[in-house]
């Protein structure tokens, strides 16, 4: 009996978050503009879609956020990981107290950082391009931490085997501790890629062409366009397009995410 209460419980929450996607994918095939009040007149058509790519160039939004995502994901979990082994396993001097420093830049908000950033990144001449969008997402406090969480529960007897073997430090991290990590790496890459792909004030502060802006600031601003009335139609069709990596990335990373994490220390 409680094992069927839990399944209902489960049913419930998967459908109050499903019903809302099924909507908006919904509207954004319906031209009707009474969508919310007469259900049984609606006329299922891509003109919404049609309407976005005419207005807006939305193919170099697309291709912006999924430049800035991709490399952003990357390059924080490639120094996440190289960082996190080294706070784990290695020791030197003022490690305790350099891992302090890094927790302590999780407890601040991010638009605290947002002057001193642009001010060099305008320094730096990179106002309005793609390495002011991704270099400072590459350095990220969490990523360091969790990285290093995960490589303390690294099985020592793997490492002291690869040092027998002959691995120094890098070819240990690489051949052995990192596959091993495989599990830990899709959560921060989903987590990153994330939060990359739906940030908006940083986008929106660092470019000020069209041709630089990223998906979320275009959408804001096409949603900002209408005056008069709101076209939920095509503010639908945006925002379907605006899931499609998402959803992907996960999907993709999913199995990553239950696989058993020493899965790679058995790999030749």
């Amino acid at each position: 009996m409680r094992k069927a209460f839990l399944y209902i419980i489960l049913i419930l929450l998967a459908l109050s978050m499903i019903i809302p996607f099924f909507m908006m994918f919904l509207i954004s095939l319906s031209g009707n503009e009474n969508i919310f009040t007469d259900y049984k007149n609606i006329n299922l058509s891509l003109c919404a879609y049609k309407n976005v790519f005419r207005s807006i160039p939305v193919a170099k939004y697309f291709l912006n956020s999924l430049i800035v995502s991709f490399f952003t994901t990357v390059g924080q979990v490639i120094i996440s990981a190289l960082a996190g082994y080294g706070f784990a396993r290695l020791n030197f001097r003022g490690k305790n107290a350099l891992f302090f420093v890094i927790i302590l830049t999780m407890m601040v908000p991010s638009q605290v950082n947002i002057v001193p950033l642009f001010y060099i990144m305008s320094k730096l001449g990179w106002i309005n391009s793609y390495q002011g969008l991704i270099v400072p997402g590459l350095l990220g406090g969490f990523g360091v931490f969790m990285m290093r969480q995960y490589f303390q529960s690294f099985a020592k007897e793997l490492e002291e085997a690869s040092k027998l073997d002959g691995c120094n430090v890098f070819q240990t991290f690489f051949k052995i501790a990192l596959p091993c990590a495989a599990p830990a790496i899709a959560t921060l890459s989903i987590f990153t890629f994330v939060t990359t792909w739906n940030s908006f004030m940083w986008p929106l502060i660092v470019t000020n062409t069209e041709s630089m802006r990223t998906l979320a600031v275009g959408l804001t601003i096409f949603k900002g366009s209408f005056r008069e009335i709101t076209m939920w139609g095509e503010l639908m069709a945006c925002s379907c397009i605006c899931s499609i990596p998402v959803i992907a990335v996960f999907i993709f990373g999913k199995k990553y995410l239950i696989n058993n994490p020493m899965n790679g220390a058995v790999k030749g």
